[in-house]
Formats: structure tokens, C-alpha cells, sequence
């Protein structure tokens, strides 16, 4: 008789780059302690190139992106939306259309996309470089995309100045080089760009400074690779070397001529507006020489997602560090927090995946709520949905920071419910529960007493809500009980109903 039992079947996970030039996709396994690569997949999309000037994206270049995603779900077939992640950057961050691209891509693709603010790709980059390239000591992270690059300096897997510029081998060709023409004149002006772009950090990177230089991602391997076939079996890309490669690409007069050793014919067209950006971002910031690594977002998405590495960490220390600096009455802001987790809880007893998402961006919200009190009592509600909206908030995607913003911003006063923004991974009766429950959570702990809330119990049905509390206990609060009076008449304006019963 056997006694063993079939070994349990790895968990597979999946993380997804919708970059401004190409979208990628890698698949892993978790082994272990690690991951383990099983497949990665590359299109050519050209996103950026369908970038009008009033910042649309126009049909054919959407039509582009939803066909490479309806071709990446067929490999997805069969994984669970916790073992997907897809973070969408530069161009999909610009476009002033891009939750046209999202609607669409939803036919098709049955996974959410975060379009995630800069600094978070230059956060998730490092941390795929990190678990990718060995050594202890303090790294310089460039990674230069389609449309924009981030600069990353940090030790181990903690990031200490992160960047993220607008330029990016994709842009700078529309720019400088837009009919293929390469002339010194026109490399001399993105070369000079790029440094100027970076004249304002120049100072404070090279003041931290950093023990090795690292390159990732597209534009950087394309240049290791023309070396490397040009006789550099190092592969290190030096400021000499750079220099080289200049003068050799200066010598043609148009792209299509480019027929340097390892260059491929999809990488051609922005070559020379990589190269510029790159020797730009060695003079700004005095770099002598770049090593490669494989790494970069789509890794940074993998490790984070998997449990070991778990992005809750680094969004406590976020909301912990926010705290802090903004001198939140951290014993309020806890008793809200519980107050607000236990009516949304009630309100929602069921948690599938994505509200119990919600609840914890609930959670974060209500840690956080009075973060505007640092600037004024009066309308603090905008000045936290403000700094929310717009601080650098590691581990948030923008989806994310806009519900942490939102749920701010309505926590009290008028509901002015038409001017909440519009949301592409939620909906907006989604978010409804959630901003009731922080708005019930602030009214009963408005008075910052240190007695302890009693147990209320709540019955909620759509719109309507009621409110039961122990036999008399309103009648020994009456200014809770007249706040309680003025929300009725707040959610009344919007047609929800709040009852309360003593």
C-alpha cells in the first residue's frame, strides 16, 4: 500500500509590463524560498507612438495593446486574479483616455490593471533589480523605457531616492529624431535634454552616491548587446564605450541605416534616442561605467506579490511614515479605524477578492484621514484627500491613492457625490459602503474620548442603513445623538437613509 500523497501542485503567478514601447509578460514559479522563471513573452505595442498631442490615444494603438492582452490571457488561462498582477506606466499614466484602453481591455482580458504613478515604478524596479543582482552595497538603479526613466539609488532591498523622469527612448525619437533623421546637431539636443531633466537631482544623487551602477529594461540591454557583439564580452557599458557607440551611429544619416552589430531591426528605430538619453544620465550624474541586470518592473510585481514578499509590509510602513509625519492623533485615528473596519464588515460580511481590497485600503484611509489637519481645521477633509492623492506613497498604485483620496474627502461635510472621480478597477457603488462606514466611524469618535465605543449593531440594505445602539445610550449622548441627526439629513441630500435606534 502507498502511503505518499501527489506533492502539491507550485503556485504560479504572473506579472505583467504594459510599457510605453512593448508590453511584457513573465511567468514564475514559487520553489521554495524563491521563484522560479518558467516563460516570458514580449509585443512590440508602440503604445506612446499612438499619443496624440492632446494627450488621447488614438484606436489603432489600443487596438494594439487589447489584441497583446487577449493573446497573454490565453497563456493566463486558469489563473486566479490574486496570481496575476498588471502594472501599467508611462504612457497609459498620460493618456487623458486611458480608461477607454481599460474598459476595452477588460473584454478580453479578465485581470485588473493598476496604472501605477512614477516613483512606484522606480520603487518596483529596484526591488527587481535588488532580487536579481548580487551584492550587499549601495546600488544606482537607471532604467530607461519608452516613455520615461527612473533612477533608483538604495541598498539591499530598501530604495533611498527614487525618480522618475519624462524621457524615454519612445518620446525623445518623437522628438528629436521624429523622421528618422540622426544628425550631431539633433543627438547634441537629446543628449542635453536628458541631462537638463536631470540637473535638479544631479546634486543629491551624487551627494548620497552609490558603490555600482546598474542598468535594466529594454533600451540599456539593447546597448549591452551592440557591445558585447562589437567585441566587449564584459558586457560593461563604460563612458568610453558610450563615446564609441556615438561616433558609430553619428556616421549614418537616418535610423533605417543603423546596421550596428546586435542590433535588432524592432529596436532600430529608437536606438539613437536611447543612447542619447543613456550618455545624458552619464554626464549628469558622473558615471563612469553600468553593469546589466536581468531584472526590473515585472520582477519588482513578481516578488512583491508573492507572499513571502508581501506588499503589506512596505504599505504599513507607508501609512506609518505618513502618520507621523503629519502628527496624526494616532489613539483617534486607531479607534476610527476599528469603528470603520467593524461597520464595513457588517455592511459586507461576504469578502471575495476585491472588497477585501477595499477594506483594507478602508483601513489605510481611516488611519489617515486627518492628515490635512496639519494645514487647516477648516476643509482639512480636501487638504487629506490632497496630500493623498499626491504624495509619493510606496506600494499604492493610482487607482489605489485616488480611493485612499475619495473616502478622505468624503469622510465629513456634504456629499457632494458628482465630483467623485472616476474609478477603472472599482466602481463606484463599490465605494459607496466604504464611505459610510468612515463617515459613521468619525461621528461617533469626534468627541476623542478615551471610554470605550459600545457594541452597535448594523443592519445594511443598499442605501439604506440602520443604526441600533444599547437601550438609552443615546439619550446619555445627546451631542452624539444631534451629530447623528445632522448625517441623516447629509445622506438624505444624496438619497441614502441612515435610521438609528436606541
Amino acid at each position: 500500500m502507498n502511503d505518499t500523497t501527489p506533492a502539491e501542485k507550485p503556485r504560479e503567478i504572473a506579472a505583467i509590463d504594459l510599457g510605453s514601447n512593448s508590453f511584457h509578460m513573465v511567468v514564475a514559479r514559487v520553489v521554495g524560498q524563491g521563484l522560479q522563471i518558467i516563460s516570458r513573452h514580449k509585443q512590440r505595442v508602440r503604445l506612446a507612438s499612438g499619443l496624440d498631442d492632446y494627450l488621447n490615444l488614438d484606436n489603432a494603438a489600443i487596438n494594439r495593446g487589447v489584441e497583446c492582452l487577449a493573446m497573454f490571457a490565453e497563456r493566463l488561462q486558469g489563473f486566479d486574479e490574486a496570481n496575476v498582477r498588471v502594472a501599467a506606466t508611462f504612457t497609459l499614466r498620460e493618456a487623458k483616455n486611458s480608461h477607454i484602453f481599460v474598459q476595452r481591455a477588460r473584454n478580453v482580458f479578465p485581470y485588473p490593471i493598476e496604472i501605477i504613478p512614477g516613483v512606484e515604478e522606480a520603487r518596483l524596479i529596484y526591488l527587481g533589480v535588488s532580487h536579481t543582482q548580487p551584492g550587499d552595497g549601495r546600488k544606482l538603479v537607471v532604467d530607461i523605457g519608452g516613455g520615461s526613466t527612473e533612477l533608483v539609488i538604495g541598498k539591499g532591498f530598501s530604495p533611498t531616492l527614487t525618480n522618475s523622469k519624462h524621457m524615454g527612448c519612445v518620446s525623445y525619437n518623437h522628438r528629436f529624431f521624429k523622421d528618422g533623421q540622426i544628425s550631431i546637431k539633433r543627438f547634441a539636443q537629446a543628449q542635453l535634454a536628458a541631462e537638463l531633466k536631470l540637473e535638479s537631482i544631479a546634486k543629491q544623487y551624487k551627494d548620497c552616491g552609490w558603490g555600482e551602477a546598474v542598468g535594466s529594461s529594454g533600451t540599456i540591454k539593447a546597448i549591452r548587446e551592440v557591445l558585447i557583439a562589437s567585441g566587449h564580452d564584459d558586457g560593461i557599458i563604460t563612458r568610453k564605450r558610450l563615446d564609441g557607440l556615438i561616433e558609430q551611429v553619428l556616421q549614418v544619416k537616418s535610423a533605417s541605416e543603423l546596421k550596428l552589430p546586435g542590433l535588432t531591426e524592432d529596436r532600430q528605430p529608437v536606438f539613437a534616442a536611447g543612447l542619447a538619453i543613456l550618455s545624458g544620465v552619464f554626464h549628469a550624474l558622473s558615471i563612469e561605467k553600468m553593469v546589466y541586470s536581468d531584472g526590473a518592473l515585472r520582477e519588482g510585481l513578481l516578488y512583491e506579490m508573492e507572499d513571502r514578499f508581501q506588499q503589506s509590509d512596505i504599505r504599513i510602513r507607508t501609512a506609518a511614515d505618513l502618520a507621523e509625519r503629519y502628527h496624526i492623533d494616532r489613539q483617534h485615528a486607531e479607534n476610527v479605524q476599528q469603528t470603520a473596519e467593524s461597520f464595513y464588515l457588517q455592511a459586507e460580511p461576504k469578502l471575495g477578492t476585491k472588497k477585501a481590497e477595499l477594506a483594507i485600503l478602508l483601513s489605510w484611509a481611516a488611519l489617515l484621514h486627518e492628515v490635512g489637519l496639519s494645514i487647516s481645521h477648516s476643509g482639512f477633509h480636501k487638504h487629506s484627500a490632497y496630500i493623498l492623492q499626491n504624495t509619493n506613497l510606496p506600494g499604492f498604485n493610482q487607482e489605489q491613492q485616488t480611493v485612499l483620496a475619495t473616502l478622505t474627502r468624503f469622510h465629513r461635510k456634504a456629499l457632494k457625490l458628482d465630483e467623485m472621480p472616476e474609478f477603472t478597477l472599482f466602481k463606484a457603488k463599490q465605494i459607496y459602503p466604504l464611505i459610510r462606514s468612515l463617515r459613521l466611524a468619525c461621528v461617533l469618535n469626534v468627541q476623542r474620548s478615551s471610554e470605550p465605543m459600545p457594541k452597535v449593531k448594523l443592519d445594511a440594505k443598499d442605501d439604506s442603513w440602520s443604526l441600533t445602539f444599547p437601550e438609552n445610550w443615546l439619550s446619555q449622548n445627546k451631542l452624539l445623538a444631534a451629530d447623528l441627526e445632522v448625517e441623516k439629513s447629509l445622506w438624505d441630500s444624496v438619497g441614502w437613509k441612515l435610521l438609528v435606534n436606541d
